[in-house]
């Protein structure tokens, strides 16, 4: 069955089902509006440190930044006095930074003391974002300096004049070691691409090349946008305008204060108007109340109080006339309201009335009946109703 809204069936609908439609309306536009002009002042700028001019913003953040919102945990980085860009690892030394691509959401750093190797020994990323890309199994050997030969290169670093310490790619030890030398370690060291590329022939003095998996802001970087907070109480990630510039940022802001100027007072209308019309039906449904009323008090009041016997209808007079069984619209044909005037109640689906055939007046049934067993005239219009041929009908569902 299709339903159509129009103005007249606006009315049927109770007025506190309209203000919860006007509250919800309210909202929606409180979120569209309202919220995106308070997270756009929340204004993240980016930093610059080192002579490589090594930008930092979203996931990053330099230590001390007043705005915690604007960087992601455990992306926490410091600028030295020598301009030097620094990542702290939780269960190791610190690294220095020489370029973040946040494109592919990597970052290359290296040794401070130029000794990879030995920081590869107790390399542990346990606790922080970051994971290494390329990885190749390594053996660590120490050997007596005579010993040095093609198959061991000594890591500088980690030698002395009497012993020296090698890390060779574990496929490229075929051959048994000297007799004076002996494994330190095997492990699976992270590695810099290119040294990835080289097949294991050079030593380890590559810088290492991390990437992290969360928050995943490649799909921003890629639409030329930027990642961020939902808001200051939320750890969602989203995409926004690229606030490197400023501009856009700046358009963003005065596109939503000029959209909130407009729709503010129109949702300040449609709150004045909602009250009004709960208002006015209020008052509508008081006065109908109190008018009905007074007509069935005048009427009982206006019976004559001395006439002996019964001056009302008699039972077959008053069952011709026509009775009806309401249906789900619980319409009621005539001039009629959707409550019986002499209960008061509204009319039910399912619920037998009966009309006088006169000025089609309805009431309940039983109302109705008890009304003209006492008196000859209509509750409402006072006309004097005359016998009609009685039938039962349904009306319209």
């Amino acid at each position: 069955m299709e339903f159509k809204f129009s103005a007249s069936s606006y009315k049927l609908v109770p007025s506190y089902l309209r203000v919860v439609c006007l509250m919800a309306i309210m909202k929606v536009l409180f979120h569209f509006f309202i919220f995106p002009v308070i997270y756009a002042s929340n204004n993240c700028q980016f930093s610059v440190c080192g002579n490589n001019r090594i930008l930092i913003r979203f996931p990053f953040q330099l230590e001390g930044e007043k705005n915690p919102d604007c960087g992601y945990p455990g992306f926490k980085l410091s600028c030295t006095n020598d301009s030097k860009t620094v990542l702290k690892l939780p269960y190791s030394r610190e690294f220095y930074v020489r370029n973040i691509n946040y494109q592919t959401q990597e970052i290359q750093v290296y040794d401070p003391d130029n000794c990879l190797p030995n920081r590869v020994l107790s390399l542990n990323f346990s606790g922080s974002p970051f994971i290494a890309i390329f990885h190749h199994n390594y053996t660590f050997v120490s050997c007596p300096y005579q010993n040095a030969g093609s198959q061991l290169i000594p890591i500088d670093c980690l030698s002395n004049s009497t012993n020296f310490l090698s890390a060779i790619p574990s496929l490229n030890l075929a051959n048994s070691l000297p007799e004076s030398c002996y494994v330190l370690r095997r492990l699976s060291v992270p590695v810099s691409r290119a040294l990835y590329e080289k097949n294991l022939t050079d030593n380890l003095i590559e810088d290492l090349l991390l990437t992290w998996d969360k928050p995943d802001c490649r799909d921003c970087e890629s639409q030329g946008l930027l990642c961020g907070f939902e808001s200051s109480n939320s750890s969602r990630v989203l995409c926004f305008p690229d606030y490197r510039t400023g501009k856009s940022q700046q358009g963003l802001m005065t596109f939503r204060i000029i959209t909130l100027v407009i729709v503010g007072p129109a949702v300040l209308c449609s709150i004045v108007i909602a009250c009004y019309v709960c208002y006015k039906d209020r008052i509508s449904n008081a006065l109908l109340n109190v008018a009905i009323q007074r007509s069935a008090a005048a009427a009982i009041a206006a019976q004559p109080a001395a006439i002996p016997g019964p001056t009302g209808l008699d039972e077959s007079t008053i069952e011709s006339y026509e009775k009806l069984v309401l249906g789900e619209s619980r319409r009621v044909p005539g001039p009629n309201g959707g409550s019986c005037c002499i209960c008061l109640s509204e009319y039910n689906s399912n619920e037998t009335i009966r009309c006088i055939p006169e000025c089609k007046h309805c009431y309940h049934a039983d109302c109705i009946d008890e009304w003209l067993r006492m008196n000859t005239t209509c509750p409402v219009c006072r006309n004097s109703p005359a016998p009609s041929p009685a039938h039962v009908m349904s009306s319209n569902p």
